[in-house]
């Protein structure tokens, strides 16, 4: 009988510690392979970059259009960059005349 309540003892003086240590190692493997865990980063870094990637080419075509914005400007417009649109657009081309599309 005595046996039995030592170890009964030992149980309840070990629950505890037992369980914190459950505890800290549940969050110490979701800090490692969680969805936001030591593991994620390098997926983060490619993701990362090839945002930048993305964004560096959305910036240049940005920049495109904002030209060919100013040129078509009311104030200032460009009459070849007028005319090359109103004649795509309308349909407006003569006979003679040979359209090379340069998009």
């Amino acid at each position: 009988m005595g046996g039995t309540r030592r170890s009964f003892g030992l149980i309840r003086r070990s629950f505890w510690p037992a369980l914190a240590l459950l505890v800290v190692g549940n969050f110490a493997g979701y800090a490692v392979a969680g969805p936001n865990g030591l593991l994620a980063w390098g997926g983060y870094h490619r993701s990362l970059q090839e945002r930048k990637a993305e964004l560096a080419t959305l910036e240049a075509e940005k920049q495109q259009l904002r030209h060919r914005s100013a040129l078509l400007d009311p104030r200032k417009a460009d009459p070849d960059m007028a005319e090359e649109l109103v004649r795509r657009d309308l349909g407006l081309v003569r006979p003679d005349e040979v359209i090379v599309p340069l998009d």
